[in-house]
Order: structure tokens, then C-alpha cells, then sequence
């Protein structure tokens, strides 16, 4: 089931920190220091981008007490969330790009 996602500046975040390497399996922590988003925010943006179907995630197969943490729940941008993240990101940059009447130099997506 997708649902559609409003792409505010915080799901923009999100999905930027994705975007560092499209091919990595990105887990909560490591989402939360990529975005600067608390646990508060970043799990229920992740919940929406799942639900729309941009995010793929899955739970890490080890044994707890062998590797003495609890496993990790790996997110995936999936391949519609790959080219809709780079789509999103790219208008948000031409939205401020206009807003900033051609100040803001273009980045590499």
C-alpha cells in the first residue's frame, strides 16, 4: 500500500541522508546523526516513506547476545525512493534557488 509524502524541510533531511549512498543499509542511529533529527522525528518520517513505498526495512539477523547490542532495523531507499528522493531534493533546491533569486549555487544531487 503507498501513500503519498509531503516533503517537508525534515522528510527532505531524511531523505538527503539517504542520499550520501543510495546503496547503504542506513539504521536508526545512524539516520538520526545523518539528519540531526531526534528519535521523535526521524521514526515516523521513516514510517512514511515506508508506507509510500521509498523505504524498504528490515530486521538484522544476529544472535543479541553474541554480539552484545540488540539488532538493528536497516532502512533502504527502494528503487521508486531513489528517484523520487532525487527528484524531491532536486525541486527543493530549485524552490530555493528562486527564493533566493539565483543565489544559491546548484549542488551535485
Amino acid at each position: 500500500m503507498t501513500s503519498p509524502v509531503r516533503v517537508t524541510a525534515a522528510v527532505s533531511k531524511v531523505l538527503a541522508a539517504f542520499l550520501e549512498d543510495p546503496e547503504a543499509d542506513r539504521y536508526g542511529l545512524d539516520l538520526m546523526r545523518a539528519s540531526g533529527h531526534p528519535s521523535g522525528t526521524l521514526y515516523p518520517i521513516l514510517l512514511r516513506l515506508q508506507r509510500a513505498g521509498w523505504v524498504a526495512a528490515e530486521w538484522e539477523q544476529i544472535d543479541p547476545v553474541a554480539a552484545g547490542r540488540p539488532a538493528r532495523r536497516y532502512y533502504r531507499l527502494t528503487p521508486d525512493g531513489l528517484v523520487a528522493a532525487r527528484t524531491e531534493i532536486a525541486a527543493l533546491r530549485q524552490q530555493l534557488d528562486r527564493a533566493l533569486g539565483g543565489v544559491a549555487k546548484p549542488r551535485p544531487a
